[in-house]
């Protein structure tokens, strides 16, 4: 029984001296904050990219609104919603899927009133409403993209849709010019 004490004791004291594997430890330490780190920040990168994309292509397809081409050449809701999506190619093929589009006409700016069209985490087809207006006319361009996060530790400050999902939107407000309808 002594011998086995003395030996234990022996063990506890190399391995408390013992300095082979330090490394080890403090990097798997180290390494998974900084892990979780790294994936945070690349996480909110890809956000804000998507953003600014879709700022980028709503305003691109909405100066078609503004300048009547999409009015007089027969275009609709799809015909935009694909104009959009082209104006964000690196998105791939899930841009029609997860965009949505809601065009709206007031007669005064003053009247312009924003509705939320999500309804219990998703989006409510319902609530959009595609009226492209005419000649002069305040037109009101919404189109909000459904980007799905990857990094689990952003989903409670960065989810504002049901599960993982981020409501990405841009807003466009202008006066149609004087067109021929």
């Amino acid at each position: 029984m002594a011998l086995k004490a003395l030996r234990s004791r022996s063990f506890a004291r190399r391995f408390v001296a013992a300095r082979r594997g330090a490394t080890a430890v403090e990097f798997a330490m180290v390494a998974t904050p900084f892990l979780a780190l790294m994936f945070g920040v690349l996480e909110l990168g890809l956000v804000f990219m998507v953003s600014t994309t879709l700022d980028n292509a709503t305003e691109a397809a909405a100066r078609t609104i503004r300048t009547g081409q999409l009015q007089t050449g027969g275009g609709g809701a799809n015909t935009f919603k694909t104009a959009v999506c082209n104006n964000m190619t690196w998105l791939g093929s899930s841009c029609s899927d997860k965009l949505t589009v809601d065009v709206r006409t007031f007669p005064k700016f003053a009247d312009v009133v924003m509705t939320d069209p999500v309804t219990d985490g998703a989006i409510d087809a319902a609530k959009t409403n595609f009226t492209p207006g005419g000649g002069e006319d305040i037109v009101v361009v919404r189109a909000y993209y459904e980007w799905t996060l990857i990094t689990p530790m952003l989903n409670a400050g960065l989810a504002n849709l049901g599960g993982t999902k981020r409501l990405v939107y841009s807003t466009v407000t202008f006066r149609n010019e004087p067109y021929d309808s």
